[in-house]
C-alpha cells in the first residue's frame, strides 16, 4: 500500500514542487524531500490522508509557506573584527603552515568534498543555500555532505593542525 502510494504521488510532487519552488527560492528537492516525511510520518502513525493528492498539494503549498517566512528571518552572521596585527612573527608562521596544511589536505579529499570545504571555508560567508546552489545539490544534503567530508579531512590533516 505504502510503495503504491509513493510510486503513485510521485509525479504529482515532482510538479508541484517545481511550481513552489520558483517563488520561495529553494530547489524542489528540499520541498520534495520535508513533504515526503511528512507523508512517511503519517503513514507511519497509521494514519494516511482520505484525499492523497489533494493532501500533498496542501502540503507542498505548506511546505512553501515556511520556507518563505523561514528564508526571511535568515541573516548572515557579521563580519568577524579584523585583528590588528598584534601577532608576533612566530605566531604568524605558525598560522600560515597550519593555513598551508589545511589547503594541501582539503584537496586530496575525495568527491565534491574540495569544493564543499573550500565554499565553507570562504572569506564571503556563504550561506548554506548559496554553497547548495554552487554545488548543485539540494540543501538538505549539505548537512549530512559536510559532516562526512569533515571527518575525511580530520582523518587527512596532521595532529597539530586539527587540533586547532
Amino acid at each position: 500500500m505504502t510503495h503504491d502510494l509513493v510510486t503513485a504521488l510521485r509525479p504529482l510532487l515532482t510538479a508541484e514542487a517545481c511550481a513552489e519552488a520558483y517563488s520561495t527560492g529553494t530547489e524542489p528537492g528540499d520541498i520534495e524531500q520535508a513533504v515526503w516525511l511528512r507523508l512517511l510520518e503519517r503513514l507511519d502513525a497509521e494514519d494516511p490522508p482520505p484525499d492523497p493528492q489533494r493532501w500533498l498539494r496542501s502540503a507542498v503549498r505548506s511546505e512553501a509557506r515556511r520556507t518563505r517566512r523561514t528564508s526571511r528571518l535568515e541573516q548572515p552572521y557579521p563580519a568577524e573584527p579584523v585583528d590588528d596585527g598584534a601577532c608576533d612573527p612566530e605566531q604568524l608562521a605558525l598560522a600560515a603552515a597550519r593555513g598551508r596544511a589545511l589547503r594541501e589536505a582539503v584537496r586530496r579529499l575525495p568527491g565534491r568534498c574540495p569544493r564543499l570545504i573550500e565554499a565553507l571555508l570562504s572569506p564571503e560567508d556563504l550561506t548554506y543555500r548559496e554553497i547548495a546552489g554552487e554545488l548543485g545539490i539540494s540543501q538538505g544534503s549539505l548537512g549530512p555532505e559536510r559532516s562526512r567530508c569533515l571527518g575525511c579531512l580530520r582523518r587527512l590533516l596532521p595532529p597539530e593542525v586539527a587540533a586547532r
